[in-house]
């Protein structure tokens, strides 16, 4: 009899019998495989008949016959139970609801198929494609760079380009029409092939500084993040970030991807970079789990499972919009402008009153042509003649202002800046702030680091102590084992893997953080993954610089009534001020006396003095409240000296600054001793230091000082001891308002203040948090005192080749303005053409800038005292230099023309030719001694910079072809041997020149500083 059963309850019950057929053993004979075979078949035709009864048809993709069923897969997330949109929602939409029908963070993780404790398995096949093609990659589409055009056009928009290319199309208009297109082209021509080529070599150059800026912006947004894969925390680049990785934050780190919360304690956020809301937000289980991409972690530690990365997340789509901006403007830079815009007044009025003359003398009939006949003959001149003089006149007196204006000085400071940028970064430093780069050459004072700074950050447990006895862990008792193993794997932001094969542990954490837990794991036989599995954590009170201590609240598992046990780690003397009692070795509790605290003490001061940082651990088992850790009347455990080495070379270093004239400061968080011992170590404390009651102090009575008090001794402070951020902060304002350049390393999150503060932020490249890089202006890619060092040098360096470059290119305009000047007045003529001028100007922006800004550090600039706050960029020994070059070159020039014919019996056109080349000559010598402003011998270590000597040959070849073979296009003639040799040997009496005029003393007064002085009398 049949019976009438539900459509929906058919396809339940066959979907159940396929399942069940799936299920059976794999174990069946033959006979029974072939028969379960056939079950299955028979049960999956009826579940599919049975959707097809309920099939939505779908016009135009199949025919309407019941014997073909459409069904809709959804490939695109694999096998993950959660797709991209509702992941985006999730955490952009702080949606709580969806979480918790997720089943909260644990839900969200299963869905993800990753797990709390262990991250991705990423051994599987390919799982980390897997997901990354599924979820996409942690990066951002960013705006594309500027082009090559760009760069051109922007060139293009010089007034004084626009006005050349103006008479140049004039002047070609004209030649044409009066010489034919044949013979009439070369002027205007000219003019236009010298503007395109300066063009051309100004807008590649700026387009290739502009993409090495591009290029270090990369490497700049390549933050290291810690992750959990296969159970081992590990440490990976932020592009390599996939959703469903479980991501391990400490305080000061950026949170690299969205994400949601799913283990931690007193994790507090910074998303003002997001919200613009300054307040901290708080982050745990019970409310807000939502972590946004781009912010700060402010206090705490946690873990993340990562949502959505790339452009999926607000901060990628924010930042694929926002480009580096390269066209900032350094202190140095608008100094020069201001230089600039003063010679360019000056090449504007030399100009105006070159073209006044000009005009003068030409409608006066004072001036006559090649064949000695007056140019301009009243109402018998054709209007294009006098058009075509005065279109030429015109060009004259721009060039004039082209060559005035030293446009090449901006050029050469990005240059220099872009190429020291460059290897810098050889030499571990990567620049961040163009600006540095030439401040760090002024600074006076250094206030560094000591732990990973001036010690290699390698540490290790040297020292144990147990009560007033030091010796092995093995004659410790079981229950002061039994402690110390649960607050070292309890109070801890670090952790402990062993792969199953190997036997070797891995540790990870901060070097503190490692030494302790090597020596947990290797010496007291801690078995970490055991203790965390057996203890619940109630309340943490997390690491920070100012209390220097850590501390974790926690109880056994599933024992309901057991009360809560209290953790405490910390700096030596600021746990020993907590207790009240201690574990002596055989696990006897006692009291500290007064001399037993005092004996403490002594032990806390002699490992100091052997430059240990001494740790000490407490306990309590009486702790009261539950979200408030107990802070007196504790237990002492014991007390762990960790050793930090100093760095091999530290001390030539630190000695290389001090005879640059830059003072050392070392500002520590480590006591008085050790940071003492330290000092003497790494030569910052010298025997004349010891001996000075105020060299060395704490923070705190740096801190209780008056302001007048502080600003008295601040100079002759060498090291600062317990020290925390605002101690820095207050060092540096009282130094700088004595008027010091300071430059401040810093590492953590709360060193952000005194970093920005400070002239020249360098923070640490490997212990540095992302607060503190992004708050500094250099980043010290290995941690070392040394880099600082060598960032100094290099900070010198760049405001040495700029002043070598000012140097050589003021000597260029004087001569150059002087002669036109004087030749246009007396002779009604301008010796050089507006093509010579712009080649000349070519030479001296272009080619002298790449040649002179391109000089690696000497050794010689850490002989220098520091320059200061407000040195002036022209010094006196610059003005010396360039004002007796100059007045030689005028001089011989101003000779060549008005007895140059005389002289050499030679044509107009050829003295013309030998006054442009002697002119150029004189530049090319004159080069060679830009390349020291004190120094006699200009040719030292010249064969090591093999740019110099290619862009020296370059300029003669080019100019041997512009006099010998691009007559008509430079308006030369050709010269024989003989002229050439003259020519040669005027250029190169500038070497003996400069060669003396460096024997001249100047005062160390600057010269404009008597003039203000008698303003003000």
């Amino acid at each position: 009899m049949p019976t009438n059963i539900p459509d929906h309850a058919e396809k339940k019950n066959n979907a159940v019998s396929v399942e069940f057929l799936l299920q059976l053993p794999k174990t069946l004979s033959e006979p029974n495989k072939k028969w379960q075979l056939a079950f299955v078949k028979i049960y999956c035709s009826r579940t599919l008949l049975n959707c097809a009864k309920h099939a939505v048809q779908k016009p135009g993709l199949f025919p309407r016959s019941l014997s073909y069923t459409t069904i809709d897969l959804d490939h695109n997330q694999g096998d993950f139970k959660i797709d991209q949109e509702t992941l985006n929602d999730l955490v952009k939409n702080k949606n709580q609801e969806k979480l918790d029908s997720l089943g909260g963070p644990n839900g969200l993780v299963s869905s993800l198929k990753t797990n709390t404790r262990l991250g991705i398995n990423e051994e599987a096949n390919n799982e980390i494609e897997r997901r990354r093609s599924t979820f996409g990659s942690n990066t951002y589409t960013r705006p594309p760079s500027k082009s090559l055009i760009h760069f051109v056009i922007e060139a293009f928009k010089d007034l004084t380009i626009l006005i050349l290319l103006g008479c140049a199309t004039l002047s070609l208009g004209f030649g044409i029409k009066e010489h034919g297109l044949k013979e009439g082209w070369y002027d205007g021509g000219s003019i236009f092939v010298a503007v395109f080529l300066v063009v051309a070599v100004s807008a590649v150059s700026n387009f290739r500084q502009n993409r090495q800026f591009d290029k270090l912006s990369k490497v700049s947004s390549n933050i290291k993040i810690d992750v959990v894969r296969n159970g081992r925390r590990q440490e990976i680049s932020i592009f390599d970030i996939v959703v469903g990785d479980i991501i391990c934050l400490n305080i000061g780190d950026q949170v690299p991807a969205d994400g949601v919360f799913v283990e931690g304690h007193s994790l507090h956020v910074d998303e003002s970079s997001m919200t613009g809301e300054s307040d901290h937000v708080e982050v745990n289980l019970n409310g807000n789990t939502f972590l946004f991409s781009g912010t700060k972690i402010a206090d705490g530690f946690g873990k993340m499972v990562v949502t959505s990365v790339g452009m999926n997340t607000a901060w990628g789509q924010m930042m694929s919009h926002i480009s580096r901006d390269t066209n900032e403007q350094t202190p140095l830079q608008t100094r020069l402008d201001k230089l600039t815009s003063s010679i360019g007044k000056v090449g504007l009025l030399v100009a105006f009153l070159v073209l006044l003359v000009l005009l003068i003398r030409y409608f006066t009939g004072s001036t006559k042509d090649e064949s000695g006949n007056r140019e301009y003959n009243g109402k018998k001149t054709k209007s294009d003649e006098i058009v075509n003089a005065v279109v030429e006149m015109v060009a004259a007196a721009v060039t004039i202002i082209v060559v005035a204006i030293p446009e090449g000085l901006p050029l050469a400071v990005t240059l220099t800046l872009a190429y020291s940028m460059k290897r810098m970064m050889k030499d571990q430093a990567m620049v961040r702030k163009l600006s540095a780069c030439e401040t760090m050459g002024s600074a006076t004072t250094i206030c560094t680091d000591k732990t990973g700074t001036l010690t290699l950050n390698q540490m290790k447990v040297t020292d144990f102590w147990f009560g007033l006895e030091s010796g092995k862990a093995s004659s410790m008792s079981q229950k002061v084992i039994a402690l110390f193993h649960q607050g070292v794997a309890m109070n801890t932001t670090g952790g402990v893997f062993k792969a199953k094969s190997g036997t070797e542990y891995e540790f990870s954490g901060s070097p503190t953080e490692k030494a302790i837990l090597s020596w947990a794991v290797e010496e007291i036989k801690m078995d970490m993954e055991e203790v965390i599995g057996e203890h619940d954590v109630v309340h943490v009170e997390a690491f920070n610089s100012e209390k220097k201590r850590s501390g974790v609240l926690m109880k056994k598992k599933g024992e309901i009534t057991e009360k809560s046990v209290v953790h405490w780690k910390g700096a030596a003397e600021k746990i020993l001020a907590m207790c009240s009692t201690y574990y002596d070795g055989s696990g006897v509790v006692k009291e500290i006396s007064e001399d037993e605290m005092i004996k403490f003490e002594q032990i806390i001061q002699s490992m100091a003095a052997k430059s240990l940082r001494c740790i000490a651990f407490a306990y309590s088992e009486d702790n009261k409240e539950e979200k408030k850790l107990k802070e007196e009347k504790l237990s002492l455990l014991g007390i762990v000296g960790i050793k930090d080495p100093c760095r091999p070379g530290v001390k030539k270093a630190v000695e290389d600054c001090q005879f640059a004239g830059v003072s050392i400061k070392m500002i520590t968080g480590d006591n008085i001793f050790t940071a003492r011992a330290i000092a003497v170590e790494c030569g910052i404390l010298t025997p004349e230091d010891e001996m000075n009651k105020e060299a060395v102090l704490e923070g705190e009575e740096f801190r209780n000082y008056t302001q007048q008090e502080r600003l008295e001794k601040v100079e002759r402070i060498k090291v600062m001891a317990r020290s925390s951020p605002f101690d820095k902060l207050l060092m540096v304002k009282c130094l700088k308002e004595l008027g010091h350049v300071v430059a401040v390393t810093g590492d953590g999150t709360n060193d952000a203040p005194a970093l920005k503060e400070a002239d020249i932020g360098l923070s640490m490249g490997i212990q540095g948090t992302e607060v503190a890089k992004e708050s500094s202006d250099i980043v010290i890619l290995d941690d070392n005192f040394a880099s600082v060092a060598t960032v100094l040098k290099w900070g010198r360096c760049v405001y040495n080749n700029i002043q070598k470059f000012i140097q050589f290119q003021l000597t260029v305009n004087v001569a150059a303005l002087v002669i036109n000047f004087v030749a246009a007045v007396s002779a009604g003529e301008v010796p050089l053409t507006a093509v010579q001028l712009l080649w000349v100007n070519l030479i001296m922006d272009t080619l002298g800038a790449l040649a002179l800004a391109t000089e690696k550090p000497t050794n010689d600039l850490m002989k220098k005292k520091p320059i200061g706050r407000v040195a002036p960029l022209i010094t006196n020994i610059m003005w010396r230099n360039l004002l007796a070059q100059a007045f030689y070159q005028i001089s011989v020039l101003l000779v060549l023309q008005f007895r140059g014919r005389s002289i050499f019996g030679v044509t107009e056109k050829v003295k013309n030719t030998l006054i442009f080349n002697t002119f150029v000559l004189c530049q090319v010598f004159n080069e060679f001694n830009a390349r020291s402003l004190e120094k006699k011998n200009v040719f030292k270590g010249i064969h090591k910079n093999r740019l110099f000597i290619g862009i020296i040959v370059v300029t003669v070849v080019l100019q041997v072809v512009m006099v010998e073979f691009l007559k008509r296009f430079a308006d030369t003639e050709r010269l024989n041997l003989g002229q050439w040799g003259v020519c040669i040997a005027i250029a190169s009496a500038s070497w003996p020149i400069g060669w003396l005029v460096k024997s001249v003393p100047v005062p160390e007064k600057h010269f404009f500083s008597y003039l203000k002085w008698k303003k003000r009398s």
